[in-house]
């Protein structure tokens, strides 16, 4: 079926057609050679032990000697944390050079033995690049591919692919490599946290994972391609082919959502790189505020909108403002006095010579005194003046009405909370009631805000607006870095994408998404808008993931019922999995919360240990609660701390990106109703699931299922 043979007791699903009957005469030999894997392994894990566990922090000798030490001690902490496999395999399998007659092992990290010879070669090495790439047509000088089933140190089987005058490859089959070891991956019970693919990676995944860092490379990818997975592991992949620079520089991953990161959190240090900063926008914010819940889309669609750039700039430039009336304070015998027309010329200057607002503090406050000290009748210092009377009330209260030093929270704190500020800052950008939809009560202190997540790019936009605030460079500077991938890039809006532009160090970027899913207030029909609003010095390079990996066949058709009408013209990924479980579309009668929970339990008696998402719309959140709360059955919600129940409830909203054993999706009639990009919202509830889908409904239907 798929050109090669499988031999060994591998945990495949029955109804897999590979022979499993016979064992492999070469289990032992290999059973062997990971053995000593492992022994080797243990030896690098105690030497770097030692070294952090015997050098006591010393204070003697030379400066130099102290930083070799300490660096030492450094590199062997990050060494020791990667040789902490826990349960996860260190070898996946080994390649067999034509001609030559040499085999390389290759596995999560490179291992060497006493005498350095390699044991274990790194997934990411070149030499490795035929173990994910080689074909029938292209065996790119192999003549044998060997994937490992292992569970802990203990290998259960072999799958075996032959090249060139051996070769049992069919050059025309699916593109997929190590069958078995990808089908026993992918039948495998979900966790509620994503995996990594490193043993099972396939060839068009390896495209990508590998492809030159510089500028941007667009991945679209359609539900279980695996394009977030990708993603990831082409993270490490870079940081170790590109240690320098981008150790120093860095590596962020940006996720839609905290639910969304949590789940991803553990694939980036299971391949051995713990240094990679995986974030929504506001852990990047600077300096750092509270930050949860969305705004409806009416909100999000104008915060969202790159005219809010000239409504913050112009919300700065208000707050730079000459005085109402002429200022006169004593000092001494005298009196000083600043004018409003002189005031005025201080702002003008300042507005001139700042580069940011919270800079042109300073340049305000040296023309205010200097204005003052030239107002004496008799010769006074500017310096004086400013050490006497920089504490007065007066002086304060001046120079905050003139040019205050403000935070973004400050800014947009008091710009929300007066109809006027919105006004005058809007200037004809908006209509007056779309401007005012940003009003807000003010609290008392803009420390007490939490602040919306359509928020967090129009705080970024102000602090650049503003800048740094004096003696506060540290807390408000933004970190940059030198690769950027980030994920589920269809539904960021154009603020949102100039916010993750400022920071990239280079342009180096990876975007991945899928147009058929993006349900955001800024959901686009293609990746043009996307890929103008981020650097790029050349022309990106697009790539589409072809093959789905997760979904299988029964329930990906069912999905494809509803893809012509969620995104027209976009063709939908091939599923190496054609068997698998038919949907189930079960109508629910008047006993709606008694036959949901029934509809539940049964999935959860199907999948075992496995998962179940209730994907319902948000106005059915706390009816579907109620009805598992009157049962007394556990649910959890989505947390930051992932999907930690075996039965979640997920509003709609924020299922995307997720992978469960089975879903059911609750009224996808009213999905596709309340939610702005309905359709294409039911069509991401639909492709969650790796082994069973149903539909439970009590409303009719939405057309696209007649056929159902």
């Amino acid at each position: 079926m798929f050109g090669h043979r499988y031999t060994g007791p591998f945990p495949i699903p029955r109804e897999c057609t590979l022979d499993v009957s016979d064992r492999h005469p070469e289990l032992d030999a290999e059973q062997a050679y990971l053995d000593h894997a492992y022994a080797c392994l243990d030896e690098a894990r105690e030497r770097a032990h030692r070294i952090t566990g015997g050098h006591a922090p010393q204070k003697g000798g030379t400066t130099q000697h102290r930083h070799e030490r300490e660096s030492m001690i450094e590199v062997a902490v990050v060494r020791l944390g990667r040789l902490n496999l826990g349960d996860r395999s260190l070898v996946f399998g080994r390649i067999d050079l034509e001609d030559t007659g040499e085999r390389f092992y290759i596995g999560r990290l490179g291992v060497w033995d006493r005498e350095q010879d390699p044991v274990v070669v790194d997934w990411r090495a070149p030499i490795a690049e035929p173990f994910y790439r080689a074909t029938g047509r292209e065996p790119m000088g192999i003549e044998r591919r060997r994937h490992f089933a292992t569970r802990g140190r203990v290998l259960l089987g072999i799958d075996d692919e032959l090249f060139g005058d051996l070769g049992d490859v069919d050059p025309d089959a699916l593109g997929t490599r190590g069958q078995g070891a990808l089908i026993a991956a992918l039948e495998a019970s979900r966790t509620g946290r994503l995996g990594d693919i490193v043993a099972t990676i396939q060839e068009e995944q390896d495209e990508i994972i590998r492809a030159d860092m510089g500028g941007m490379l667009v991945v679209q990818g359609g539900p279980g391609t695996g394009k977030t997975v990708v993603a990831l592991h082409r993270a490490a992949y870079l940081l170790y082919t590109h240690r320098f620079p981008l150790e120093g520089q860095g590596v962020l991953v940006v996720g839609p959502n905290r639910l969304f990161v949590a789940y991803i959190e553990q694939v980036l240090p299971s391949l051995g790189e713990a240094g990679v900063t995986i974030a929504v926008l506001a852990d990047l914010l600077r300096p750092k505020v509270r930050v949860d819940k969305l705004d409806d889309e009416s909100a999000a669609r104008i915060k969202g909108d790159r005219r809010m750039i000239g409504v913050i700039a112009r919300a700065a430039r208000d707050r730079e403002r000459a005085l109402r009336e002429e200022l006169v304070i004593g000092f001494g015998l005298q009196r000083l006095r600043i004018s409003v027309a002189e005031s005025t010329q201080i702002i003008a200057e300042a507005r001139r010579r700042s580069r940011g607002h919270n800079s042109g503090r300073k340049i305000v406050e040296e023309l205010f005194f200097s204005v003052l000290a030239a107002s004496a009748r008799n010769h006074v210092d500017p310096k004086t003046v400013r050490e006497r009377l920089r504490h007065d009330l007066a002086v304060r209260e001046a120079l905050d009405w003139m040019w205050p030093v403000l935070t973004p929270a400050h800014l947009l704190h008091d710009l929300y909370g007066s109809r006027a500020l919105l006004r005058s800052a809007n200037r004809g950008a908006f209509t007056d009631d779309e401007i005012l939809r940003l009003h807000r009560p003010r609290t008392d202190h803009a420390d007490d805000v939490v602040w919306r997540f359509q928020d967090v790019p129009l705080l970024d936009e102000a602090r650049a607006v503003l800048g740094y605030r004096p003696g506060k460079r540290d807390q408000d500077a933004v970190r940059t870095y030198g690769h950027i991938c980030i994920d589920e890039a269809q539904d960021l809006s154009p603020m949102e994408l100039r916010m993750i532009a400022r920071r990239s160090l280079n342009g180096s970027m990876t975007i991945v998404g899928d147009i058929a899913q993006a349900t955001g207030a800024w959901a686009t029909d293609d990746w043009d808008d996307i890929i103008s609003a981020l650097p790029h010095k050349q022309e990106p390079r697009m790539r589409q993931l072809t093959i789905g990996y997760r979904i299988p066949g029964p329930a990906m058709t069912l999905a494809n019922k509803v893809l012509p009408f969620a995104a027209p013209g976009l063709r939908p990924p091939q599923p190496v999995r054609e068997d698998g479980e038919s949907p189930r579309v079960v109508a629910i009668g008047n006993r709606f919360q008694d036959e949901l929970v029934d509809i539940v339990r049964t999935e959860l008696d199907a999948v075992a240990e496995g998962n179940v998402a209730v994907v319902v719309p948000d106005s059915l959140v706390d009816e579907v609660h109620a009805a598992f709360a009157a049962h007394e059955m556990a649910v959890g919600g989505p947390t930051r701390h992932g999907l930690d129940q075996q039965v979640t409830v997920v509003p709609v909203r924020l299922v995307k990106g997720l992978e469960v054993d089975a879903v059911v999706v609750v009224e996808p009639a009213r999905i596709v109703a309340e939610e702005r990009q309905g359709v294409r919202s039911l069509y991401v509830a639909l492709t969650r699931a790796t082994k069973r889908v149903t539909v439970a409904h009590r409303e009719p239907l939405p057309e696209m299922f007649a056929a159902t």
